[in-house]
């Protein structure tokens, strides 16, 4: 059985539900192989104080870690937000193979440095559950600024 973009992305959405937990910025991620999620992730850069903790990164490392392998061509990344240009460059360098992502990021993310354009020949497929990706996201940040 072929699984879905939506049930992987349901699972970077529990991926960000974690990160919310820990008061994150709520973004999950999670990398499969052959229909089998072999990397999870979520923000960590409150908890690790470092910036480029974000969740695609946690989660590639985890998958090259994982498959013993630091390109990951046959690999799809879904992940709750579109990831920032300094995530795109990640995911070129490991020459993920798919990009799939849930809520656009019309403040920080790749297409508004690309044009639009992916900076790899990674496929990008969009908008997977965006609503629910999105909402996360807004209670968060609404939460904060009260």
């Amino acid at each position: 059985m072929e699984l879905d973009d939506k049930y992987f992305m349901r699972m970077a959405l529990n991926e960000a539900e974690d990160a919310y937990a820990e008061e994150e910025i709520p973004v999950g991620a999670v990398v499969v192989l052959n229909d089998r999620v072999v990397a999870k992730g979520h923000n960590l850069t409150e908890t690790l104080k470092d910036v480029t903790a974000h969740a695609e990164m946690m989660a590639i490392t985890a998958a090259a870690n994982a498959l013993g392998a630091k390109y990951l061509q046959e690999c799809t990344l879904y992940v709750t937000l579109e990831p920032c240009l300094m995530c795109a460059g990640a995911i070129a360098h490991a020459q993920i193979k798919t990009l799939v992502y849930g809520a656009p990021d019309p403040k920080r993310g790749y297409s508004v440095f690309t044009d639009g354009k992916f900076p790899s020949k990674a496929e990008v497929r969009n908008g997977v559950l965006s609503d629910e990706c999105a909402a996360l996201l807004k209670k968060f940040f609404n939460e904060r600024r009260k």
